[in-house]
């Protein structure tokens, strides 16, 4: 079988661990690794993977899949340079299958708890699939009556633990939350899905032929090199946004449901997270750098700064480099009402959803250590063998200096190598580029002085990431 990750969303529930540049799927929320890594991971027996993400989370997802330790010859990645929602991402990746091959379907972004009994139902979906041509979903058993979730009615079961589905439900209110638990036969919709490749390319044409023949005409029109498929972007906008539930789940008549309990979450939420987080005796979440006094039942997550709460109950304190969120459990939904403030914010607040002090860029990162008006100093750090575009700056001048490594610079038509404790100038307006040309780390300070230091006043000339097309 063939997995396709769905690995575009921004993850806005999450703020401020999640922010636009680098989202919910990519954070180590509750370990080392992330949640795209663990799908990776636990997918690890399936023949290939298909990764469809956005074009600017490209570099990300590549650099993850490979600490994941699978063979990159295994996975492709098809990117999308501007999200239209599931139903064509799908159809796009299916597109680059056999049509009888059979696919699952994953968001990068879940949480699986029991992978045995998850490994159990993918081979019951996977029969349906194969044998009997089902679009087939996962539907959780619910615990409790949430209403943040979709719904799955099932109907008459077609083998153990396997159903047709009756009905698709919207979120409900608590009434009705109520209801679907005490009926029984009500399950949550995980958003997953196994069929062949070809069955849901039929009914996406059959229900939603619009966005069948679109996705059709951006994957011949696209950009293939090596193990990448790039839309072109307009050919991106012109497919209908729809969601598969819209578009072929709600419609179909070979629809199946898997009804499953493998410990599942999609972490949407600060109250999911400390649903299935490790606690000490006082239900406070563990932390290296969390000490609780006369403190209960409290999710703390700490960028590194040591956190000291007293006296503190049922509460959610998220501390980043520059950004505190501090809530009340069972709140945590309003975290979008933070992120919809921000965004009619100042400059400065919108630069908080967009990325972290660090961010991370295709060639390594740079890290935000001063940032005063008209001046800002940055640590960049930039993985052996790989360089920045060839650029300049119209509103600022550059100093760079060499703290760790062997930097190549370009400065206009002269290229000169400065080590260690050795520094450069770039004048307002001269053509650079840096490179790190070696196979060690290459770390330098670099300091910007001009009436504007922002970070869209680049004019890049040469790119190695295609980063115009994002």
């Amino acid at each position: 079988m063939i997995n396709i990750i769905l690995c575009g969303g921004s993850g806005t529930r999450l703020w401020p661990l999640s922010r636009s540049l680098y989202p919910k799927q990519f954070v180590p929320l509750l370990k080392d690794s992330s949640l795209f890594m663990d799908t990776v991971v636990r997918n690890n027996d399936f023949e290939r993977f298909i990764i469809v993400t956005s074009a600017q989370y490209y570099f990300i997802a590549e650099n993850q899949f490979e600490l994941s330790g699978i063979d990159e010859k295994r996975t492709s990645f098809l990117l999308e340079p501007a999200g239209r929602n599931t139903a064509p991402a799908i159809a796009l990746a299916a597109m680059k299958c056999r049509p009888d091959e059979v696919i699952l379907v994953t968001p990068s972004d879940h949480l699986i708890a029991d992978i045995p009994e998850y490994k159990k139902c993918i081979s019951k979906a996977a029969a349906l699939a194969s044998e009997k041509n089902k679009l087939v979903t996962f539907g959780i058993n619910p615990v409790y009556a949430e209403t943040g979730y979709g719904y799955i009615e099932s109907g008459n079961e077609i083998s153990d633990g396997c159903f047709e589905v009756k009905s698709f439900r919207e979120k409900p209110d608590q009434e009705t939350a109520e209801k679907y638990l005490k009926a029984g036969n009500f399950s949550w919709n995980s958003g997953m899905f196994i069929f062949k490749a070809g069955v849901y390319l039929e009914e996406l044409k059959k229900f939603s032929p619009e966005i069948y023949i679109k996705s059709k005409e951006a994957l011949e029109r696209s950009v293939n090199y090596d193990n990448v498929t790039r839309i072109n972007k307009q050919d991106m906008l012109d497919i209908p946004s729809d969601s598969i539930d819209y578009a072929v789940m709600e419609k179909s008549e070979r629809v199946a449901v898997v009804t499953a309990e493998f410990g599942w979450s999609d972490l949407g939420s600060f109250d999911s997270i400390y649903d299935v987080c490790d606690k000490d005796s006082d239900g406070n979440s563990i932390a290296d750098n969390y000490i609780s006094i006369d403190s209960k039942n409290n999710l703390v997550m700490t960028s590194g700064r040591k956190l000291i709460t007293v006296g503190i109950e049922n509460s959610l304190v998220i501390d980043t480099d520059d950004a505190v969120l501090i809530a009340k459990r069972g709140e945590s939904q309003k975290v979008k009402n933070v992120v919809d403030l921000l965004g009619k914010g100042t400059d400065s607040d919108k630069e908080l959803l967009k990325t972290h002090v660090t961010t991370h860029r295709p060639w390594g990162t740079y890290t935000v250590l001063l940032d005063h008006g008209n001046y800002k100093i940055k640590k960049i750090f930039v993985k052996p063998g790989c360089r920045l575009s060839l650029q300049k700056h119209v509103h600022r001048s550059e100093h760079w200096v060499v703290v760790k490594g062997t930097a190549e610079v370009q400065l206009s038509e002269s290229v000169s190598s400065v080590r260690e404790n050795e520094s450069v100038y770039i004048p307002k307006g001269e053509l650079h580029r840096l490179t790190n040309s070696t196979g060690n780390d290459l770390v330098i300070i670099e300091t910007q002085v001009g009436e504007y230091v922002g970070e869209d006043d680049i004019i890049r000339i040469e790119d190695d990431y295609s980063r115009d097309q994002f």
